[in-house]
Formats: C-alpha cells, sequence, structure tokens
C-alpha cells in the first residue's frame, strides 16, 4: 500500500516548482477496509487533481504507533498536507472528492447562496 510519487528528477529541479509540489501523509491502522478505501480514494484524487505534483507516504500506526505524536493524530485514517504550508488534516476514508479537494485547497469552498433582498 506504500506509494511515493515524485517525478520530478535531480537534474531539472526549480526551487519555484518544488514548492507547489504537495507533500501528503496517510495515517492508517493496518490494511483496514477503511484504510484501503482511503488510500485508493487519494491515490484518484492525486492523479486527476495533481498530475505528478505529489508524494504519498503511508504510516501504519499498527507497525509504529509512535509516529500518531508527531501530527497529533487522533483519528484514523487521517491525511496530512505537510506541504505546501500551513498543514492541513483531512480524517476519514477520502470519499467525499468535493471536500478533499476543498480540504487540500484545491478547490475554493463553496460559498452559501446569496441571500434575497
Amino acid at each position: 500500500m506504500a506509494e511515493s510519487k515524485d517525478e520530478s528528477g535531480p537534474a531539472h529541479q526549480d526551487p519555484e516548482q518544488d514548492e507547489e509540489d504537495f507533500v501528503l501523509k496517510l495515517y492508517v491502522a493496518g490494511q483496514t477496509p477503511k484504510s484501503l478505501t482511503a488510500f485508493a480514494n487519494l491515490k484518484k484524487i492525486c492523479e486527476e487533481h495533481m498530475k505528478s505534483r505529489y508524494r504519498i507516504e503511508v504510516v501504519d500506526l499498527l507497525k509504529n504507533p509512535q509516529l500518531a505524536k508527531g501530527d497529533q493524530i487522533l483519528a484514523i485514517p487521517t491525511l496530512v498536507r505537510k506541504l505546501p504550508e500551513p498543514v492541513r488534516k483531512i480524517i476519514g476514508d477520502l470519499s467525499n472528492t468535493e471536500r478533499v479537494l476543498v480540504g487540500l485547497d484545491l478547490k475554493p469552498a463553496k460559498k452559501d447562496r446569496p441571500r434575497d433582498k
């Protein structure tokens, strides 16, 4: 389930492009159906909306529970966007694509409908 996608080669690294890349950590607890669904949904969203500008790190808290403290993980699965800053967290299986895109700042939040005067 661990996946790391980074298409930028060392010869073509552009400092400005690095700032646009997404560094994502998905915290899971083993290979439960919810964890697998979260990973599949995340991978699909990344491929459709980030092209090759992302890297996913899967952290299995059953194997490394101490890693939960660093990002203050209280529920799983949890997605943490490390870069670009600010750090953002999304809890759940990531099945609501709209919510995930808003949470990752890839899509603006829908505003309430204007009220009639």
